[in-house]
């Protein structure tokens, strides 16, 4: 396979499934994360108070206005020394793989919050009216009636950006975490056989966003139905 051997792959495997691992790691970070701070930014977007409106709106449109890079670059350098400040001693984890995961859920928030925003929007405001003639709070409204709703009209949007992320979780290499993309290009480079592996990580790449891209389509059919 791309002209690496069985028995070459098979002493590759446990490091490449290692990157692997942090790959998927990092995905579920940015994820999970993203969606919970984006959906807090989003509905400060949609806040009646124009402050706390004018803040989420500045905080989307700057993380939308920089490269990914660059910010994983920032928060290497920047996690670190918020931490020291913060507790006073050194950070004893993984900084690149903390720096790395804070920056990907700060990120894609921003990305996450205007997917969110759209689908509370998208919900009519007789879910809203209903609600409060029932006695629900603002909080319960949201919590009970329309984010629900809107989760699942977002669906799709929200599984588009995860496979965007987990492409662009490669970026991490720049400042030397083993991601699978780094795993791969190490073991080429000390194997004297980086085209092949190389073109490996580029092949499980499109295999699984493919994949994944063709469940988001049928995921799309079956919600219009």
């Amino acid at each position: 396979m791309f002209g690496l051997s069985m028995s070459e792959l098979s002493a590759a495997m446990p490091g490449l499934m290692q990157g692997l691992g942090v790959t998927l790691k990092l995905l579920a970070f940015g994820v999970v994360g993203g969606i919970v701070i984006g959906t807090l930014l989003a509905l400060a977007r949609l806040s009646k108070f124009g402050w706390l409106s004018f803040l989420a709106k500045t905080y989307v449109n700057y993380f939308r206005s920089v490269p990914l890079l660059l910010v994983l670059i920032w928060f290497y350098y920047a996690v670190p020394m918020i931490y020291s400040l913060i507790t006073g001693d050194y950070l004893t984890i993984d900084v690149a793989f903390a720096s790395c995961a804070v920056a990907f859920m700060l990120f894609e928030a921003a990305y996450f919050s205007e997917v969110v925003r759209a689908g509370i929007q998208s919900i009519s405001k007789g879910q809203f009216n209903a609600a409060y003639a029932l006695g629900m709070t603002y909080g319960q409204t949201m919590r009970l009636v329309i984010l629900p709703q809107a989760f699942r009209k977002m669906l799709p949007l929200i599984l588009q950006q995860s496979i965007i992320l987990f492409q662009d979780t490669t970026l991490v290499a720049a400042i030397g975490l083993v991601d699978f993309f780094r795993a791969n290009y190490v073991r080429g480079d000390l194997m004297n056989l980086l085209t092949p592996y190389i073109l490996l990580a580029g092949a499980v790449y499109f295999v699984i966003s493919a994949v994944a891209m063709f469940g988001v389509k049928k995921l799309q059919q079956r919600l219009k139905v």
